[in-house]
């Protein structure tokens, strides 16, 4: 197995090499009148399309306020069951849900690292 500070050295690599290229790619496309015309009526119709959801949305109001209320559930029962999971899983229990179509999901966790 390779040494954690290669694989984290490689990873690196391949980000600097992807934003070179993401770079030149950006460059080319800057100098293309065809892409500056087509950028710009694309622009004009995304704040079209802005001002048409902006009215529609004024007319559901309550609904996105309901909307919001639902995100805040969400969120909040999905830290609760992340917790219960933990929970059992330091307990040694088995831990796996089942949803109406008798699916069996079971807990997935991730390491990542951030800078500090």
């Amino acid at each position: 197995m390779a040494d954690l500070q290669e694989i984290f050295n490689h990873i690196t690599e391949i980000k600097k090499k992807q934003k070179d290229i993401r770079s030149a790619y950006q460059d080319a496309l800057a100098t293309s009148l065809e892409y500056q015309e087509i950028a710009e009526k694309t622009k004009t119709l995304r704040e079209k399309k802005k001002q048409i959801e902006a009215s529609t949305k004024q007319q559901f109001a309550a609904e996105f306020t309901k909307l919001d209320d639902y995100a805040i559930d969400l969120a909040s029962d999905q830290e609760l069951l992340s917790d219960a999971a933990l929970s059992k899983l330091m307990k040694g229990e088995t831990v796996e849900v089942t949803d109406e179509y008798n699916a069996t999901y079971q807990p997935v966790f991730t390491v990542k690292f951030k800078k500090s």
